[in-house]
């Protein structure tokens, strides 16, 4: 059985009316390259500062409603993380937290505010990262993603990302029953991607 809960903030925005979504009503749409939004929004990505805690606090509360992130069997708390942010005049537009476990970089969480999604600000965070991997001589880096996360196992693979192990009803399991995700899939697994850091590429 699947449970329905209330997503309290949107995650992704329609392209095509403007309408934020919570994660059950979005849908996917197959396009061509053409018709991809372009990289309009002005951003840097720089690590963060002190000063950055509540904006931190608060797109973490948007994404998962807390600040403590369960992946790989153990529990991150992003504001004891390395944070890198999107920012867009002066403004938190979107929040890469990483911490190294294992001898590997270990993306805790990205997630970029919906009005900011399509503009490269992702693509930045992830390069951000791997330089970050680089620069430690760490070998590679990993992620979770819940299965029904289409959008986010999409993006992770086209940025060399490959997926080497399913935690099979991992997710079911911490909440006690599968939940409603992205367009209504059951969210019941850990999908674990990895991707190499080449050294001085």
């Amino acid at each position: 059985m699947v449970d329905e809960i209330d997503l309290p903030y949107p995650q992704y925005r329609c392209p095509t009316c403007g309408k934020d979504l919570p994660l059950n009503e979005a849908r996917m749409t197959v396009t061509c390259a053409e018709h991809q939004p372009a990289d309009a929004l002005d951003f840097v990505v720089r690590p963060a500062r002190p000063a950055d805690r509540h904006d931190i606090e608060e797109i973490c509360d948007r994404a998962l409603g807390e600040t403590e992130i369960d992946i790989f069997d153990r529990t991150f708390d992003v504001l004891a993380g390395e944070n890198l942010i999107a920012d867009a005049d002066g403004h938190l537009a979107g929040l890469l937290s990483l911490a190294i476990d294992r001898g590997e970089l270990v993306v805790v969480l990205l997630s970029v505010y919906p009005e900011h999604q399509g503009q490269g600000l992702g693509a930045a965070l992830l390069r951000s990262a791997v330089e970050f991997a680089r620069e430690r001589g760490l070998p590679s880096i990993r992620v979770a993603v819940s299965n029904d996360d289409i959008p986010l196992l999409y993006f992770y693979q086209r940025h060399g990302f490959a997926i080497y192990e399913i935690a099979v009803g991992a997710l079911a399991d911490r909440a006690g029953a599968a939940v409603a995700g992205f367009s209504g899939i059951p969210s019941r697994d850990e999908v674990r991607l990895r991707r190499p850091v080449e050294p001085g590429r």
